[in-house]
């Protein structure tokens, strides 16, 4: 299975959506689809979808999928990639007004480039980037230690109440 998560903020990732429905429709994708749009307009007809997901619902996506395909949020590709998925990362560019600017291709070329998924930015690639996913699969893992909670407290812990 397929799963796919473009994020919950008021963004929308049409053109994602859209080249999985035509991929879905000509036979290209013959594996099951579940989405999770977001505040997309395009509602997919070809693959099941839901606009929000619930974190448990999202989880167990998540957990059950072969791959991963995803927005370049860093929760998103974090969360796959400690669960050893396939991933690839689409990021949102602002000329399609999927979000004000194109820091998602920092992210996902920073996980790019240290060899724990694919990208894609080019939509006509997806295709050739789902095989490759399952023809020739990541074998790195991503392991490293989340330090955001030390970093939470530590901010905590140094604020003075009047």
């Amino acid at each position: 299975m397929i799963f796919v998560c473009v994020g919950s903020r008021d963004y929308q990732f049409n053109r994602l959506l859209k080249k999985l429905d035509e991929l879905v429709a000509d036979g290209t994708i013959k594996e099951e689809i579940v989405a999770q749009i977001g505040a997309s307009q395009y509602e997919p007809q070809n693959y099941k979808w839901e606009r929000f997901l619930d974190r448990d619902e999202f989880k167990n996506y998540q957990s059950n999928a072969d791959l991963i395909i995803s927005h370049a949020g860093t929760g998103a590709l974090i969360g796959a990639l400690k669960l050893e998925k396939q991933v690839i990362a689409v990021p949102r560019l602002a000329k399609y007004g999927e979000h004000i600017d194109d820091h998602q291709t920092q992210i996902s070329g920073a996980l790019r480039d240290e060899g724990y998924l694919r990208e894609v930015l080019d939509m006509d690639n997806l295709a050739q980037t789902i095989n490759a996913c399952y023809e020739n699969p990541i074998q790195k893992k991503y392991d490293r230690p989340s330090y955001i909670i030390d970093i939470i407290e530590d901010f905590l812990g140094g604020l003075t109440v009047n």
